[in-house]
């Protein structure tokens, strides 16, 4: 988990704002993997998702409680994940480079929006969260450089939950990761849904471990904008 520290980037004396990079993708598409190659870099600061939050919200495990009954519980964690991601956004470094796990706007482009497409978030729900949100963009500073968006087939991103075997992941359906596939494709690569906070950096991620550990470092400079 990140460490946040106190203090920004200056030059001259003067505040700069560090270069922000969210990693995007679907369910297990590899960015864990990912933030883990570039944490080894000094001027990287990594900011996961806060998933322990999640899963400890008073004694409530509310990701698991979603996956179970995703009616009942899904504007309940995705109000508390947009108050968590938030947060994130707002987090400060030191380090030039600022690189976060997914982002305020993939939480509303890609999950909420598919929970409300699948009908497991009633209509007045969505729309209280969606002024949330929009309320949410237009005061605070949820700014974004880059969008890094690892691009993996359904099928393969399936396995991988099959094989790593979470608790909380274990109602997955291969239709639902399809359905978060196509709305990620729909945002960032067609680009026919929602506007983009930045420009967008593809990535296909259905490669094993060491061919993906090839392809960062070749686009190393590009992913962290030369530093």
């Amino acid at each position: 988990m990140h460490t946040s520290t106190q203090g920004a980037n200056s030059t001259n004396g003067k505040h700069r704002r560090s270069f922000t990079v969210c990693v995007e993708g679907n369910i297990a598409s590899g960015k864990t993997a990912f933030l883990e190659y570039f944490k080894k870099n000094k001027n990287v600061e990594i900011f996961e998702e806060p998933v322990k939050k999640w899963r400890d919200v008073h004694g409530n495990n509310a990701l698991a409680m979603m996956y179970e009954d995703p009616t009942r519980w899904a504007l309940a964690l995705q109000t508390y994940i947009q108050l968590t991601m938030l947060e994130l956004h707002q987090s400060e470094t030191d380090k030039p480079v600022k690189l976060m796990e997914r982002s305020i706007y993939s939480a509303k482009y890609c999950f909420v929006e598919n929970h409300f497409k699948s009908g497991m978030m009633p209509g007045l729900e969505y729309v209280v969260l969606t002024e949330w949100f929009n309320w949410i963009i237009k005061n605070n500073h949820c700014n974004v450089d880059l969008i890094v968006y690892l691009q993996a087939k359904p099928e393969t991103v399936y396995q991988r939950i099959r094989n790593r075997n979470r608790h909380e992941e274990q109602n997955i359906s291969l239709d639902y990761l399809k359905s978060l596939h196509d709305l990620h494709e729909d945002w960032l690569v067609k680009r026919t849904k929602f506007s983009l906070p930045s420009k967008v950096l593809v990535i296909p991620a259905d490669n094993d471990l060491e061919e993906m550990h090839r392809i960062y470092d070749k686009k190393e400079k590009e992913i962290l904008c030369g530093v």
